[in-house]
C-alpha cells in the first residue's frame, strides 16, 4: 500500500514543485541572456572596416599630397604613400598664410559663438518647450521659418550694418551676426520637449523657484548632453565658415578659412602647399574631438537611458 502510493503522491507533488520552480528558472534564463554579450556578425565588421577606411582616406590623401611636391601631386597615378616634404611643406604654410594668427581668431570666434549658440539655444528651447505664453506657436514658427531664408539674402545689409557699428574688418563683425542659430534653438526645443518633465519644473515652482533659478538648476543638468552635441557641431561650422568671415575680413586679420586663400593665388597654385595648409587648418578639430569625444558619447548614451 505504501510502496504504490509514492508514485501517486510524487505524480501529484510533481507539478505543483514544478509550477513553483519555473518563475526560478525564468528568472536564472533572463540574468543569463542580460549579462550575454551580442556579437556582430563577419558583414558587419566588414562594413565597418569599409566605412571607417572610407571616413580616413580624405585626410590620409592630405597628408600624402602635403608631404610632396606640385609635380609629383600632378602625376598619374598619383602617390599614395607619404613623402619626404611633409614638414618643409607645412613650415612655408604657417608662414605664408600667417596660420598662427587665424587660429587664434578662429579659436576666438569659434568658441564664442558655440558657447553663445548653446547658451542661448538652450534658454530659448527651454522658454518653447516648458513655458507657456501667448503666441508661443507662431513665435516658434517664425524662428523655423528664418531657416528658410538663404543667409547670402543678408550679406549687404548686415554688411552695411558692421560698418556703421565701425566693425568692418574686425572680428566682432564675425562673431555678433552668428550668437545664436534658429537651428540650435529647434534642437534644445526638441531634447528638453522629450527630456525634461513637466513634474521637475512643476516642483521647481512649487518650491518658489523662478524661471532662471529653474534653468540653472534643473534644466542644464538634464540638457547637458544635447548641448555638447551642440556645441561640438556648432565650434566645428564656426571654425569652416568661409563666405561670411572672407566678405568681412581682410588678409590682416583671418580666420583660417580666409588665411588659406592666401595660398592659392598666383598663376600656379602649389597643391602640396595648399593641402599642408589644409592640414594644419585640421589639426585643431582632430585634437578636439580626440580630447572631448568619449565624454560627448558617454553624455549622449547617459541622456538617451531613462530611469
Amino acid at each position: 500500500m505504501t510502496l504504490h502510493s509514492l508514485p501517486a503522491q510524487n505524480a501529484t507533488a510533481g507539478p505543483a514543485s514544478a509550477g513553483k520552480a519555473a518563475p526560478l528558472s525564468g528568472r536564472r534564463l533572463l540574468r543569463q541572456r542580460a549579462g550575454r554579450q551580442h556579437h556582430a556578425g563577419p558583414l558587419t565588421y566588414v562594413l565597418l572596416v569599409v566605412m571607417a577606411v572610407l571616413s580616413i582616406f580624405p585626410l590620409y590623401w592630405t597628408m600624402v599630397a602635403a608631404s610632396t611636391d606640385n609635380t609629383r601631386v600632378s602625376q598619374t597615378p598619383p602617390p599614395f604613400l607619404p613623402g619626404p616634404n611633409l614638414f618643409n611643406n607645412l613650415a612655408r604654410a604657417w608662414d605664408e598664410a600667417a596660420m598662427g594668427k587665424a587660429m587664434v581668431n578662429s579659436l576666438i570666434v569659434a568658441g564664442v559663438i558655440a558657447l553663445s549658440t548653446v547658451l542661448f539655444a538652450t534658454l530659448a528651447g527651454f522658454a518653447f518647450a516648458k513655458l507657456r505664453f501667448k503666441g508661443r506657436n507662431a513665435l516658434l514658427m517664425l524662428v523655423i521659418g528664418t531657416m528658410l531664408v538663404p543667409p547670402q539674402l543678408g550679406v549687404v545689409p548686415l554688411f552695411m550694418m558692421m560698418a556703421e557699428l565701425g566693425w568692418s574688418q574686425q572680428l566682432p563683425a564675425v562673431i555678433f551676426p552668428t550668437l545664436v542659430s534658429a537651428v540650435g534653438v529647434f534642437f534644445m526645443r526638441q531634447y528638453l520637449s522629450e527630456a525634461l518633465p513637466d513634474e521637475l519644473v512643476e516642483a521647481g515652482r512649487v518650491d518658489g523657484a523662478h524661471s532662471l533659478r529653474i534653468f540653472f538648476s534643473i534644466v542644464l543638468p538634464v540638457a547637458r548632453p544635447a548641448m555638447a552635441v551642440l556645441f561640438m557641431i556648432t565650434f566645428v561650422h564656426a571654425w569652416n565658415d568661409f563666405f561670411w568671415p572672407f566678405v568681412v575680413l581682410d588678409m590682416t586679420n583671418p580666420t583660417v578659412p580666409v588665411a588659406l586663400t592666401q595660398l592659392s593665388a598666383g598663376y600656379v597654385r602649389d597643391q602640396s602647399l595648399i593641402m599642408a595648409g589644409a592640414l594644419l587648418g585640421t589639426l585643431p578639430l582632430l585634437a578636439m574631438f580626440v580630447v572631448f569625444g568619449r565624454q560627448i558619447v558617454s553624455g549622449i548614451m547617459a541622456g538617451a537611458v531613462k530611469g
